[in-house]
């Protein structure tokens, strides 16, 4: 099967059986993958019960665990085919930097290294969206790449997880301050890709777009600075 582009080159293509999103994710891979690490991220940070406001939540990978752990999520997307395979959460079909609810949580997630793959353009909005919807005591949690996915270095070993195989065929650096990627997913002997441009978003450069968009940043929840916890100011 050839592979499938959405919208323009920079935001993502992808190959494989079924629907993709916009920026070129397989809609049945990513209903399939697992939760991973990022529930407890979260759960350390925000208070038991509080409302969440997922922005780019996808076929529900973190939105499923959330609700088990008590947390009332709202879950946003722009593909409603993502959308159709949530359960047990309101959902929203809507681009994260056009959303505007009139409403405001106890927190905003915004996951999934969106900052990343995002035009710049985008960044500030999708940041601004969060300040947007978040409580005057409420938070942000922002996920982005890691510091040590800047800089040279060799595309990572494949790994396999639950039963998915992933495998990162290329990281080309050609292109200052970004890596374009191509991934490899393996599940029940169905195979899809995708390949994305990654930006860097160093940890100086993030704290200057959080003040921008109204936010300050309160502290790094990881080691490697890949998720952080930003308030309203």
């Amino acid at each position: 099967m050839g592979e499938r582009a959405h919208g323009p080159a920079h935001r993502g293509h992808g190959s494989g059986p079924g629907a993709f999103t916009p920026d070129g994710n397989a809609v049945e891979l990513y209903s399939r993958l697992p939760a991973g690490a990022e529930p407890e991220i979260i759960a350390q940070a925000v208070p038991p019960g509080a409302s969440i406001l997922e922005l780019g939540a996808g076929a529900g990978r973190l939105t499923h665990v959330l609700l088990e752990r008590g947390y009332r999520v709202v879950a946003v997307d722009e593909s409603e085919e993502m959308l159709r395979r949530i359960k047990g959460a309101r959902t929203v079909h809507s681009s994260v930097e056009e959303l505007n609810l009139g409403e405001q949580f106890d927190a905003v997630l915004l996951a999934s290294h969106l900052l990343n793959t995002a035009e710049p353009a985008s960044c500030g909005a999708m940041l601004r969206s969060c300040r947007r919807h978040v409580a005057g005591a409420g938070q942000v949690l922002v996920e982005r790449q890691g510091e040590d996915w800047y800089g040279p270095r060799r595309a990572p070993v494949g790994r396999e997880r639950a039963g998915i195989r992933m495998r990162v065929v290329s990281v080309d650096r050609s292109v200052p301050g970004a890596s374009d990627v191509r991934i490899e997913y393996e599940i029940d002997g169905m195979r899809w890709t995708h390949s994305f441009r990654a930006r860097d978003v160093p940890d100086a450069m993030l704290e200057r777009m959080l003040t921008a968009a109204g936010l300050r940043l309160v502290r790094y929840l990881t080691e490697d600075h890949s998720w952080v916890e930003a308030v309203p100011v």
